[in-house]
């Protein structure tokens, strides 16, 4: 009897886990007070590579918060091949969110974060404001095409429910928050049914 090895998984590029790190550190303590040192000690690459990968802090920053818009869009589209029904893809996207409240992003928006240590208009304030555009543009696609009474105001309406219990989980605790925004946002769904 032969046994078939599986060949060792292949080790994170360089530019991988430089990401990884700076996810990772960013989002739990924050950018401004995470160090390029500190990125490259934990990705256990030189300096060099860094700059190499990156050309920089912001452009670390910038990876980091592509990867997070990316992250919800892939979510999105996980939810539209379960279904293609707007009213259920509604339904689908405040039952992620509850649970990324809960699961995922604990410490509040990594958007929200990120533009409190960037006030000023910049590339980051720039990604951040597209991200937000198309979160908000897409619940509205879904609004109406649910059918629902004033697509933008319910849109408008489900984007600062989610910020507001992202940053609520973090303050008050995801189990009391995460099943609240559910809750309020269904309601809020319900009361613009045609």
């Amino acid at each position: 009897m032969t046994m078939t090895q599986n060949p060792a998984p292949r080790p994170a590029s360089a530019r991988e886990r430089l990401l990884d790190a700076a996810t990772t550190l960013f989002y739990n303590e924050g950018i401004h007070s995470v160090g390029v040192d500190r990125i490259i000690e934990e990705a256990g690459v030189t300096r060099a590579t860094m700059y190499k990968q990156f050309a920089g802090k912001e452009g670390l920053v910038l990876a980091y918060l592509e990867g997070e818009d990316q992250g919800l869009r892939g979510l999105f589209a996980q939810a539209a091949q379960a279904s293609d029904d707007p009213a259920v893809l509604l339904d689908l996207v405040i039952g992620g969110i509850e649970a990324d409240i809960r699961d995922r992003h604990t410490r509040g928006c990594p958007f929200i974060n990120a533009a409190a240590e960037y006030p000023d208009e910049g590339p980051v304030r720039e990604l951040i404001a597209d991200h937000r555009e198309w979160f908000r543009e897409t619940l509205r696609q879904l609004a109406e095409g649910a059918g629902l009474r004033d697509p933008d105001g319910v849109a408008a309406s489900l984007v600062l429910l989610r910020d507001a219990a992202l940053v609520g989980g973090y303050l008050d605790g995801q189990d009391r928050v995460g099943p609240a925004f559910a809750r309020t946002a269904r309601d809020l769904i319900a009361a613009h049914r045609a």
